[in-house]
């Protein structure tokens, strides 16, 4: 979720049980746009006609907006920055070296709690789930994980992401092994949302981006983010991944305006991970695609 609907300094905080996305940009279950090849069309097996269509259509500036992002009405993506074969283009490929930590999962808002969570424990919540997708990435998958257990919204949601900026960017320093950095959320819409993935219930993936820009300040000077183009091309090539290997996991790729941190590393993901509605368990069973789809897209086989 974000803190103060997406702004960084202390302006309005959602109400509780609000989406933190505010009441223009809130993408409801019923609301949500088809991820592309559709729910009946993706392909969970590998590559096939369905994909290869949807390589072409994506050239389509109106195919892959409609057909992949969900944009906030503070904000805009145009052709010039929204250029398939640009995102598609860049390169994700890590070179895995078990000998040092390459990703780095951390939470901005390490206090968002699930249906069945304990208040009291917040292993129970969002930073619980972050620690099962470290094992799956390490013990399944051989990726060398760290996972920072920070606390940045304890008693100040509204600066959590300026109260995290600097640790991480210390915690990056000393690691400069670190490629890759997930900020792991679970989202505030008003809703039950669970997916059904191979036979499995879980909570549905939304991957997040900030673009520094808004209709009415432009480009954001003062949030000027290097990696903008590498971080949309991490989010889409996940997102097509998903499409093809798990075609109801996620929810469209959803772009504001502010910078969220993420001019960290190209290889950085935000993701939303169901509401508060979902249980810990929907949770955690959404982390062994997500897991599955990282591997992929980090070994270039996307």
């Amino acid at each position: 979720g974000e803190d103060s609907r997406g702004k960084r300094d202390g302006e309005q905080t959602s109400a509780a049980g609000e989406s933190d996305f505010g009441p223009e940009g809130e993408l409801t279950e019923g609301e949500e746009k088809k991820a592309a090849f559709g729910e009946e069309g993706g392909r969970a097996e590998g590559r096939g006609e369905d994909a290869q269509i949807a390589a072409a259509q994506l050239q389509d500036y109106d195919f892959l907006m409609k057909h992949f992002y969900s944009v906030h009405a503070s904000t805009t993506a145009g052709r010039d920055l929204m250029k398939a074969d640009m995102l598609l283009g860049t390169s994700m490929k890590l070179e895995q070296n078990p000998g040092v930590p390459q990703i780095l999962i951390y939470h901005t808002h390490s206090q968002e709690m699930f249906a069945d969570s304990d208040p009291n424990d917040v292993m129970t919540g969002v930073m619980g789930t972050g620690e099962y997708l470290t094992s799956l990435l390490q013990e399944k998958y051989g990726f060398q994980v760290m996972h920072h257990m920070g606390q940045y919204d304890v008693g100040d949601r509204d600066h959590a992401y300026a109260n995290a900026e600097g640790p991480i960017e210390q915690l990056l320093a000393e690691n400069p092994s670190i490629e890759v950095v997930i900020d792991l959320h679970r989202d505030a819409v008003d809703k039950h949302m669970v997916r059904e993935v191979n036979g499995v219930q879980m909570a549905p993936i939304m991957f997040f981006n900030g673009l520094s820009r808004t209709k009415a300040l432009g480009d954001i000077s003062y949030l000027n983010n290097p990696n903008l183009t590498g971080n949309l091309a991490f989010s889409l090539q996940m997102q097509i991944a998903a499409a093809e290997y798990y075609p109801n996991l996620t929810r469209p790729i959803y772009l504001k305006g502010y910078r969220y941190n993420m001019h960290f590393k190209e290889k950085y993901l935000l993701i939303e991970m169901g509401s508060y509605t979902n249980t810990q368990e929907e949770a955690r069973n959404a982390m062994v695609p997500l897991a599955d789809l990282l591997n992929r897209v980090l070994h270039g086989e996307n």
